[in-house]
């Protein structure tokens, strides 16, 4: 359970580091002389090399353990690249920062969710993973007000250099503490980054790989990365109140992932619960695109409602993990989480291109309509393909 409670730990830590961007924004334009594109490249650096990492993590799982796999990294990419960001002195600094941290966090929930594949029955996954995501959102919660509170009380560099010492103390409480779980005769079957093959051949994950994909781009878009421009720019919000209003979000995201985490077995359906939570997810965006500029209230309210449904991460995961053999448990999973994390990624550059292409002097809604609006037809898109996936009803929960 320590060995838990650490991997826990540094998921809290990976949830923060994908968000804190929006709320340190002001910082980085005024001292560094960041541009939007600037922002968007750095944030969309940190998911691409997170997705990227996957097929390595994912064979790393597999044959070494999730011990050393999520310490290792967690050490060297997360704590590096945060000390890299808090010397930064140039916007590049920060994009090469978030490269690294995006590495470093990369096995962290891989980890725990190998260890609930192998350790408990199926029945029981998506309810953990989505306890865990839960939980580790609090990172989302400490990187909006707390954040922006510090940030204002010690300076970023200092809290920077602080969440780096203690990112590579939790590597190393995960390294001493994690047991990694017993291996199975299925592990022999091992043909390293290969297996992605075979599991690219498997037609019933198809059309699950684009909602993976798309899920929850708006959420952790506007979340991580264009609330504070969009606040800032549309209602001339400062740190503080961009911090507040991302709070809320955060709380929302976390409340989202508690939520969906028992939902299929009380429907008796994964695939329609991921379906309708998402739908309304997207109405919600929707009505954001037609109303860009109403007020800080209906705003936030819109960004709660996009929080709560965008966390049906473990859902989906338990959906695509009832399909995976047993012997590519590791690098099925990361496989999905690829698409999750990935899509997120070319989401956070594509966004930047179209909020630059579509910036209009003098009138900023314009810009964040587009937005909104390319947040919509890109899940509408996922929304549609889903509709060909296969169920994979929920098994009767056990209490062992």
């Amino acid at each position: 359970m320590a060995g838990l409670a650490a991997l826990a730990i540094a998921y809290v830590l990976s949830q923060f580091y994908r968000s804190f961007m929006a709320v340190l924004t002001p910082f980085l334009i005024d001292e560094l002389g960041a541009t939007k594109g600037d922002l968007s490249a750095a944030s969309g650096a940190y998911f691409i090399a997170f997705a990227v990492s996957q097929f390595a993590i994912g064979v790393c799982l597999d044959r070494y353990g999730p011990k050393r796999t999520a310490a290792v990294l967690l050490a060297l990419g997360g704590g590096g690249g945060a000390l890299l960001f808090a010397g930064a002195t140039q916007p590049w600094m920060v994009i090469a920062a978030m490269t690294l941290i995006g590495i470093g966090c990369a096995p962290v929930l891989m980890a725990a969710a190998f260890i609930f594949a192998r350790m408990y029955s199926p029945a029981r996954l998506a309810i953990l993973v989505s306890w865990l995501v839960g939980f580790g959102s609090l990172g989302n919660v400490i990187g909006a007000s707390p954040l922006a509170a510090a940030a204002e009380a010690f300076g970023w560099r200092v809290v920077m250099l602080a969440l780096g010492g203690v990112t590579v103390v939790t590597a190393l409480a995960v390294l001493l503490l994690l047991r990694d779980p017993e291996r199975h005769d299925s592990d022999q079957l091992d043909s390293g980054f290969g297996a992605y093959i075979e599991l690219f051949k498997l037609k019933v994950l198809w059309p699950i790989l684009p909602i993976m994909a798309l899920h929850s781009v708006a959420a952790v878009g506007i979340r991580g990365l264009w609330a504070g421009p969009y606040l800032a720019d549309v209602y001339g919000a400062d740190a503080l109140m961009i911090g507040q209003v991302t709070l809320f979000m955060a709380l929302a995201m976390v409340a989202g992932a508690f939520i969906y985490g028992p939902l299929d077995a009380l429907f008796g359906t994964r695939k329609w619960v991921a379906f309708f939570g998402n739908l309304i997810g997207l109405v919600a965006v929707a009505v954001l695109a037609f109303y860009p500029h109403t007020d800080v209230f209906t705003t936030t309210a819109l960004f709660v409602i996009i929080g709560v449904t965008g966390a049906g991460y473990g859902l989906l995961m338990a959906h695509g993990r009832a399909y995976l053999p047993p012997h590519l448990t590791g690098r099925g999973m990361t496989l999905l989480n690829f698409f999750s994390i990935g899509g997120v990624g070319v989401m956070q550059f594509a966004t930047g291109g179209v909020v630059t292409a579509s910036t209009v002097p003098g009138d900023p809604v314009v810009a964040y309509e587009a937005l909104f609006w390319f947040y919509v037809i890109m899940q509408g898109l996922g929304l549609i393909i889903y509709l060909l996936a296969r169920d994979a009803k929920p098994e009767k929960r056990s209490s062992s």
